[in-house]
């Protein structure tokens, strides 16, 4: 089994985050088009395929924002089988406003659990989302989707300053590479974090 560093696999995020750039609300769309026609031209990922489920798939089952910047955090990689490379990650969405300077967050969550994505030519898709359950199931099927991943999964997922490094991240990746004038996010309830 091939496997990757997550230092490796925390490059590999910000990077595809900068080619994220598909937006929640349906008044973006057109932008988002241009912008994921321009995405394929670039060299994708199973990382582009994991960013853009998350934004597509799991982001409209939230109140929309203006944007929508997926926070993918990988526990680890299995990419020996091209048509089922499997992704276990603490995978996050978060859809914003943009209010002058700041972006808002609207809504958002976590969803962890194990992505099967096929690559066809040089073009990768989620076929299959293996979510950890919320509520009472929710240590046993982590326990079972993660397996012998489940203490590094335990590790990262309850590491809230690393997951929030990694998050500021990649809204200021985001924020770069799509030309805002944001210096700053901000969550209901709490002081605004500055954007390096």
């Amino acid at each position: 089994m091939k496997k990757i560093a997550f230092l490796t696999a925390a490059f590999a995020i910000a990077a595809s985050a900068l080619m994220a750039t598909t937006s929640c609300n349906k008044a973006q769309n057109d932008k988002s088009e241009a912008s994921q026609a321009s995405t394929v031209a670039q060299e994708e990922t199973y990382l582009t395929a994991v960013d853009r489920y998350l934004t597509d798939e799991i982001g409209k089952s939230y109140a929309p924002g203006e944007i929508c910047i997926p926070c993918a955090r990988i526990v680890d990689v299995d990419e020996q089988n091209p048509q089922d490379i499997q992704v276990w990650g603490d995978f996050w969405i978060f859809n914003y406003n943009v209010s002058g300077d700041t972006l808002k967050t609207v809504s958002g969550g976590s969803h962890p659990g194990l992505m099967h994505i096929s690559k066809t030519g040089n073009t990768f898709k989620v076929t299959a989302f293996d979510q950890v359950d919320a509520g009472a199931g929710n240590l046993e099927s982590a326990k079972k989707i993660f397996g012998d991943r489940f203490e590094k999964f335990q590790t990262m997922n309850s590491d809230e300053k690393a997951r929030e490094e990694d998050r500021a991240r990649l809204i200021a990746d985001y924020v770069k590479s799509n030309n805002l004038a944001v210096k700053c996010y901000q969550d209901f309830g709490w002081t605004a974090v500055n954007l390096k």
